[in-house]
């Protein structure tokens, strides 16, 4: 066995010891990646990544149709919620379905540079969606905390926001187009995402890696953390205050138990992409499996189902519009009723 050498051609690389001097032979865009796996692995792959395609593209695009159709849903809130269903159907339309494809025939059919296309969509659409849901996070905080005193958080602001998430968003994504790092196959080679497994490169993907895990993990985590700590001491103070209203504490549960969800989806969402990869980084030469290594970008598109249901469908408007949408209830009185957060919001602090 020997390990593979960095491709002439720079399109791709193997980070385990083959036995093969050939590279090319092995190349994810020309043949099945059969030596990294059984077919079964790649078959369970290719129908866990259709179950995305097609459900995250669903309840994505319903939640901008029905912003489209209830004007009552066009509050600064829900803009930033429509801007994270934009950002998941780039995800699932683009990276869950090529991912399903290739995984269809075990390997990346679409050629190296339809590779670079759709590791800079899914890129795109991965740091858009977390930076949004940072903003949500900072947009509760504004709003029911109030540390700004009578800030009014308003339509233009929320636009603004939008906008952010897409600036800070191409300033990470793409980089690796321009010689900063690079989007090559991963894991099992059917995916394509930012190089942060390459030896010896003229890439610089460590340094690349590290940025992304401290300008695009770190920083929007540590803002997600002190504005739902923020939010849970407010309502929890509100609560106190009004111990004897069964709707404040009933509301305040439903809060608490809402933001821990958030923190969690956040982080099954990008955890496990960002460890690994700053583990490799700072472990060259480590052997690891490269299914393992398949399991963060597929967590990643998986949120493009998670997300939605934990932002959306917890948002007691936006669900009833939605089941008004499909003929499954929800009327025009109803869809007015506003959610626990704002409700308790009207409390404000003690």
């Amino acid at each position: 066995l020997r390990s593979l050498p960095y491709n002439k051609q720079q399109d791709f690389w193997i980070p385990i010891a083959l036995d093969t001097n050939n590279i090319t032979a092995l190349s994810p865009f020309l043949v099945p990646q059969d030596h990294l796996g059984s077919a079964g692995v790649f078959y369970a792959m290719a129908a866990f990544m259709f179950f995305i395609f097609v459900v995250g593209t669903a309840i994505n695009t319903l939640t901008i149709a029905c912003t489209i159709q209830y004007k009552k849903l066009r509050s600064h809130l829900n803009y930033i919620l429509v801007n994270l269903a934009v950002a998941n159907l780039l995800v699932s339309g683009v990276g869950s379905f090529t991912a399903c494809c290739a995984f269809s025939y075990r390997y990346f059919i679409f050629g190296p540079v339809s590779c670079k296309i759709e590791g800079f969509t899914a890129t795109l659409g991965g740091m858009v969606s977390l930076w949004s849901l940072a903003v949500i996070a900072f947009e509760r905080w504004l709003v029911i905390c109030k540390p700004l005193g009578n800030f009014a958080f308003k339509p233009n602001h929320a636009l603004a926001c939008c906008v952010f998430t897409w600036f800070f968003a191409l300033i990470a994504s793409v980089p690796p187009l321009f010689g900063w790092s690079r989007y090559i196959p991963e894991g099992l080679q059917c995916s394509c995402g930012p190089d942060w497994y390459t030896t010896n490169n003229k890439d610089n993907n460590e340094s690349y890696v590290m940025f992304l895990f401290c300008f695009c993990f770190a920083v929007p985590f540590s803002t997600i953390v002190f504005c739902y700590a923020q939010l849970l001491i407010t309502l929890k103070m509100a609560a106190k205050a009004q111990a004897e209203s069964a709707s404040t504490q009933k509301a305040e549960r439903e809060v608490t138990r809402m933001v821990v969800v958030m923190v969690l989806g956040f982080l099954v969402c990008w955890m496990p992409y960002a460890s690994f990869a700053v583990w490799v980084v700072n472990n060259r030469g480590q052997p690891f499996d490269l299914r393992l290594a398949t399991i963060p970008s597929c967590l990643s598109k998986a949120s493009t189902v998670y997300n939605p249901v934990i932002y959306v469908l917890f948002n007691k408007q936006f669900r009833l519009c939605m089941m008004g949408m499909l003929g499954m209830g929800g009327s025009e009185e109803e869809t007015s009723t506003t959610s626990s957060v704002t409700e308790v919001s009207k409390v404000g602090p003690a």
